[in-house]
């Protein structure tokens, strides 16, 4: 059902895909929006090693939820910043992309743990992200990416 990467001497490993959803601090997440035309988003996210899942937190409502509820079916790309071998201009940029299935999810209690998490990607400032969780929880959702086929590669832009 997912097409394999055609260039494999470029594909990244399972475990580095894995870091770079791990480290890196957004990407962009494409649902199926309005009359069927692709809709992406740039998104902060959190990856759950342990369970394999991606954590997105959105308000409760708007056109990425309505095409969510229509169609729970997605894909995010994740890339990184890039490295310049010495004298080149050219930067080598690792990807990742991912398809999956969105839940939605309201508990409080999960949100506000997985808002939690998300928050120490920006900062470990303990009184603001718990200020921020209990001012904007209650109006949050969480969507959870169950991924069902993930491939990264590195390209060099040259």
């Amino acid at each position: 059902m997912f097409r394999e990467l055609s260039r494999k001497n470029k594909q990244l490993t399972h475990a580095e895909c894995e870091e770079l959803l791990k480290n890196e601090t957004r990407g962009v997440l494409s649902v199926i929006g309005d009359g069927g035309y692709p809709y992406g988003m740039p998104m902060n996210h959190f990856y759950d090693q342990n369970s394999g899942k991606i954590y997105f937190h959105c308000g409760k409502s708007g056109h990425r939820l309505d095409a969510l509820k229509s169609c729970s079916k997605v894909s995010f790309c994740v890339y990184d910043k890039g490295t310049r071998k010495e004298g080149e201009w050219a930067y080598d940029v690792k990807s990742v992309v991912v398809f999956g299935k969105i839940g939605i999810i309201d508990d409080i209690l999960k949100v506000s743990d997985i808002a939690e998490k998300l928050s120490h990607k920006f900062t470990s400032d303990e009184e603001y992200i718990q200020k921020e969780i209990k001012a904007f929880a209650p109006k949050t959702l969480l969507l959870e990416l169950t991924p069902e086929h993930m491939c990264g590669k590195l390209v060099n832009e040259a």
